[in-house]
């Protein structure tokens, strides 16, 4: 019998690939997605020191349907806001495993048009 692996699983599995190549610095955060069902969520992370140095999400910004691309632009633009607050212009960006489409882009474009630039 085929026993089929989640799709979170194999999510995961994408995002540890992409996190062997991507790191996170004070000069140069990283900018991490996640996305559940009814939700996105962004946080700008400082991986030398291990620290979140900005986040946003659907949730604190109380978006009725956070799980749409409206919801994801303006997590996106909330998040370039909070960056731009602390003197951060240039991030990578950790897609989180998931496919650069749909929520994941909205977010990102977002974000760029806001001022992040990577």
């Amino acid at each position: 019998m085929i026993v089929k692996e989640s799709k979170n699983d194999m999510r995961k599995k994408r995002h540890s690939r992409i996190r062997n190549k991507i790191s996170g610095t004070a000069e140069c955060p990283r900018l991490n997605v996640f996305r559940s069902n009814t939700q996105i969520f962004a946080q700008i992370i400082d991986d030398v020191k291990g620290v979140t140095l900005a986040s946003s999400s659907s949730v604190e910004l109380k978006i009725k349907n956070g799980g749409n691309v409206e919801g994801a632009k303006l997590v996106g633009k909330d998040i370039a806001e909070k960056a731009k607050k602390l003197n951060i212009s240039e991030v990578v960006f950790d897609r989180g495993g998931y496919l650069y489409h749909g929520r994941v882009q909205a977010l990102a474009e977002a974000a760029r048009e806001n001022g992040l630039e990577f």
